[in-house]
């Protein structure tokens, strides 16, 4: 299993203008094959402070979100939104156990 771990930023009153794009961003990447998870969340002691989570089943399904329209359309509002400074982290990890 791929881990994403990290942040993005975004200017705290472009917040609610990146809701929609983020939104779409989450929608699409969800229903990819092998995405296990993929979320955003606002930091709650800095609002400008975007926390990247993802899961994916193998580093081929991760190369394949890559590709994806919904990737390109997503980074062009980088600067339309003012998004920043981001810093994404990968590690491989052990499939879950129950």
């Amino acid at each position: 299993m791929i881990l994403i771990e990290g942040t993005v930023r975004v200017p705290p009153g472009n917040v609610v203008a990146a809701r929609p794009a983020m939104e779409q961003m989450v929608r699409a990447s969800r229903a990819e094959a092998g995405c296990l998870d993929y979320a955003y969340s606002i930091d709650l002691m800095d609002p400008g402070l975007m926390r990247v989570t993802e899961r994916w089943e193998s580093r081929a399904a991760l190369d394949a979100h890559f590709k994806t329209a919904h990737m390109a359309t997503w980074r062009s509002f980088f600067p339309i939104l003012g998004i920043t400074d981001r810093s994404l982290r990968l590690y491989e990890a052990e499939p879950e156990s129950i």
